[in-house]
């Protein structure tokens, strides 16, 4: 099996050791690490970037590197618009809008979103979601085609719940699916390399009157977002092999 590069196998040294830190505590600067490591600086260097990129770490000018406060995660069973999660976590929300457009629908859109139509169309738009200017995960959300009026909003700025909120639909009840998949083309948008594992959530949210209203697949950069499962465990089965 092929090693892995020298600063591919350091991230992996610091990330483990980020693990145990505390947020605030200072990274050895680069001359230091280089040292320990027995490497040129650049190596260092590459590695501090990708953790840097994956909100591991920042760089304070003037000061040095400092372990990050990691995001909270998010519960399974809730879910909050992108922009107040990110808020809660301290940090900037932004969006980098990447399709918005109404298009023919997937057999699996149409069939989530309950679309009868000969032809179904939908409401479709494709977003980048940033926390402090790092990509956090794609979205791709999709809706029944009499909500275009969606595409007229700043999508890279608006919140879409919000814009659902003010045309009388209140997003209520959801259910979703977890997987995970290569980054692929996605990697990208995401910087990330294009094998990736990420994490998947495919959800439909239903209105205040049980409606499909919205089908949404996410792509999450697991470094970058945490989900908070909550589970009862079932007794084994009288009789049955553990």
């Amino acid at each position: 099996m092929t090693k892995a590069p020298l600063y591919v196998r350091i991230e992996r040294e610091l990330r483990a050791r980020l693990a145990q830190a505390r947020p605030g505590d200072a990274v050895p600067a680069e001359s230091a690490l280089a040292a320990e490591f027995g490497v040129a600086r650049m190596t260092v260097r590459a590695a501090l970037n990708a953790l840097e990129t994956d909100g591991l770490i920042e760089r304070v000018q003037g000061r040095g590197t400092f372990v990050r406060q990691r995001p909270e995660p998010r519960a399974a069973g809730t879910l909050m618009s992108f922009q107040d999660q990110v808020r809660a976590w301290g940090r900037t929300p932004t969006s980098r809008l990447l399709a918005g457009e109404v298009r023919a629908a997937s057999g699996a859109e149409a069939a989530a979103l309950d679309l009868s139509a000969a032809a179904p169309q939908v409401v479709s738009i494709v977003r980048v979601r940033l926390a402090d200017d790092v990509p956090v995960a794609i979205e791709y959300a999709c809706f029944p085609a009499h909500l275009s009026a969606l595409l007229d909003i700043d999508l890279e700025v608006a919140s879409l719940h919000r814009a659902l909120h003010e045309r009388g639909l209140r997003p209520t009840l959801g259910t979703s699916t977890l997987t995970a998949h290569r980054a692929g083309a996605d990697g990208e948008h995401l910087h990330v390399p294009a094998d990736e594992p990420l994490l998947v959530e495919a959800r439909l949210i239903v209105d205040q009157h049980s409606a499909p209203l919205e089908y949404t697949i996410s792509r999450y950069v697991g470094g970058r977002y945490d989900l908070h499962v909550t589970f009862d465990v079932q007794p084994p089965r009288t009789g049955a092999a553990r």
